[in-house]
């Protein structure tokens, strides 16, 4: 996650064959449904008009998720009609954000001892379970801060394991799951706190509680520490979600250095049968990167 999904740069596109991709300049429909939940998100198909059609136009070439990380600043009328578009086209909701970071601020500081970021944070998630309610979601993201630079990093976890055992609590209550994400400091967040899955994994096993689970990006493990499948193994009773996008770029998946035939192998052995949110750009503007996006997820699927 980060800023919004929607301001990712194209790129160029490396590793996918050419034979594997659409040229003839228009995308036939293609029903057969993907075996695994890929989650495209508004932008992925942004020539095909507006957030409605997007969906409509994913379900079509046989997407069976969609992903909202924007979905509680929709006006309600919005995100009612998105919740019928996926009621009509059997789509799972993916995640949505329950707290937005304040980025440029490197806001919150839960790790402080500010019980004021805290609350704030808490009441984020209590307002957000109703937008999740309406699209029958069940994961929230949750992002826990940036490092405070005058206390240590153990009292900190200290913290931040009990802020979100007040985070889990809630959640428990409305049945819905909290995925706490790791994000990379190298290339796009300096100075977030969590930054690895195994972090997240020993905050979420010392909360104890099923609402509270991390959310495995692997584009930002690929930067921050990589050895994804071994990471994803040891981690794996406490990761609740998942998210591709491709390093460097954060492009789709044959734009980069991981191998998601591989990961998509495990993930079938493990039977993964969860959200995977398509956390990336498009590397070609337009139709044509539309139609690459779709060629680089069938050759994956068919892993």
């Amino acid at each position: 996650m980060g800023p919004s999904r929607r301001s990712v740069l194209a790129g160029t596109l490396a590793g996918i064959g050419t034979a594997a991709i659409a040229t003839s300049g228009r995308a036939a429909s293609n029903a057969a449904r993907f075996s695994l939940k890929f989650a495209p998100h508004e932008g992925s198909f942004a020539s095909r008009g507006g957030v409605i059609e997007q969906i409509a136009y994913a379900a079509d070439q046989g997407f069976t998720a969609w992903e909202d990380n924007e979905a509680t600043s929709r006006p309600v009328a919005q995100q009612e009609a998105m919740a019928k578009a996926f009621r009509q086209r059997g789509m799972t909701m993916g995640v949505l954000v329950a707290s937005m970071p304040k980025w440029s601020q490197y806001r919150p500081l839960l790790g402080s001892g500010d019980r004021t970021e805290q609350d704030a944070m808490l009441a984020d998630i209590r307002a957000s379970i109703d937008v999740a309610k309406r699209f029958d979601a069940r994961w929230m993201t949750v992002v826990t801060g940036f490092m405070d630079p005058k206390v240590p990093v153990d009292i900190q976890t200290a913290r931040i394991i009990e802020v979100m055992r007040r985070a889990g609590d809630i959640a428990a209550q409305h049945d819905v799951v909290l995925v706490m994400e790791p994000l990379n400091t190298i290339t796009n967040h300096p100075n977030i706190f969590m930054r690895t899955i195994p972090q997240g994994f020993a905050v979420a096993t010392a909360v104890n509680n099923p609402s509270v689970k991390v959310l495995a990006d692997l584009y930002h493990a690929q930067i921050q520490a990589g050895n994804l499948i071994p990471t994803l193994d040891s981690c794996w009773d406490e990761i609740a979600y998942i998210q591709f996008g491709d390093n460097p770029g954060r492009l789709e998946p044959g734009t980069g250095e991981i191998n998601y035939h591989n990961i998509v192998r495990w993930l079938k052995a493990r039977r993964y049968a969860g959200v995977i949110g398509m956390e990336h750009g498009n590397s070609l503007d337009g139709r044509a990167g539309e139609d690459r996006l779709i060629a680089a997820y069938r050759a994956i699927d068919a892993a």
